[in-house]
């Protein structure tokens, strides 16, 4: 291939990959990827293609490494967060409890690559689109088992002990894991949500904020978190809802009413 631009040499690697994927010839498909990956890397369509030719090839340490280093390009890409949880389940039973030990690096993705590609309405947008619907469609139909609950509690621990040392990132990952274990947990929405506004992600907020109170109608973080959010977004006759119905639930809460000042502050 001898095309002018890396860039476009990249996808005609990456086109020539999926049709070796379809086909089962997995072997051209890996090098294929890492072809169009040398030319631009942290690109998320070669990733996930070679980590799905990884796993059907049974070579899950290095198909968990394309999901992980996928996941930090931008963490809610469902197909990678379905990849990470098959992967770890897969080499806990193989590897045993020190299976983190015996992996490759995952390489770190640069802050300019994740903001490539958070900032271009690509096809990965569109793609993260799709998962988040499939998530919300795949899950409310599931009933957890009581196993599967209690994976979602560990992994909302570790998404917790996250938010404690500043690493939102990260523990939107271990949310969204838990999440497709059980998605009954209403706190784990409205955490997933704290880490959103964080990390200003607003409208991500608002929805998980949603997901939690559809779950319990009184859970307060998340009307106090959507009423943050919508306050962000200048949506204050939202915001000023969400407190009004906070308050009805806990009257004397104090970061509702100092909220509530400065949203009808907004409104002046």
């Amino acid at each position: 291939m001898d095309s002018a631009e890396p860039e476009e040499e990249s996808v005609l690697y990456s086109n020539r990959a999926a049709c070796h994927l379809k086909d089962g010839n997995c072997a051209d498909c890996i090098k294929d990827c890492t072809s169009a990956l040398a030319l631009v890397p942290f690109s998320m369509k070669p990733l996930l293609r070679r980590a799905s030719a990884f796993e059907a090839l049974e070579r899950y340490p290095l198909a968990y490494v394309d999901y992980k280093t996928v996941l930090q390009i931008d963490s809610s890409v469902m197909s990678a967060l379905e990849g990470v949880n098959r992967m770890t389940r897969v080499l806990m039973d193989s590897l045993g409890p020190e299976w983190r030990l015996k992996l490759p690096a995952i390489p770190v993705v640069p802050v300019s690559a994740q903001k490539k590609w958070n900032s271009s309405p690509s096809e990965n947008h569109r793609e993260t689109a799709k998962s988040k619907s499939k998530e919300t469609a795949a899950t409310k139909s599931r009933v957890p088992s009581a196993g599967n609950v209690e994976k979602a509690r560990v992994l909302k621990e570790e998404g917790n002990e996250l938010v404690k040392k500043g690493n939102h990132k990260k523990a939107i990952e271990k949310y969204s894991e838990s999440l497709l274990f059980s998605n009954l947990e209403s706190a784990t929405y409205s955490n997933r949500a704290l880490c959103h506004l964080v990390l200003k992600q607003y409208k991500e907020a608002v929805k998980d904020c949603t997901a939690a109170l559809e779950l319990d109608g009184k859970n307060v973080k998340a009307f106090y978190r959507r009423a943050q959010a919508y306050k962000a977004l200048k949506d204050y006759k939202s915001s000023l809802a969400d407190i009004s119905s906070l308050l009805q639930i806990e009257p004397r809460n104090g970061p509702a009413h100092k909220l509530q000042q400065e949203v009808n502050q907004n409104l002046k």
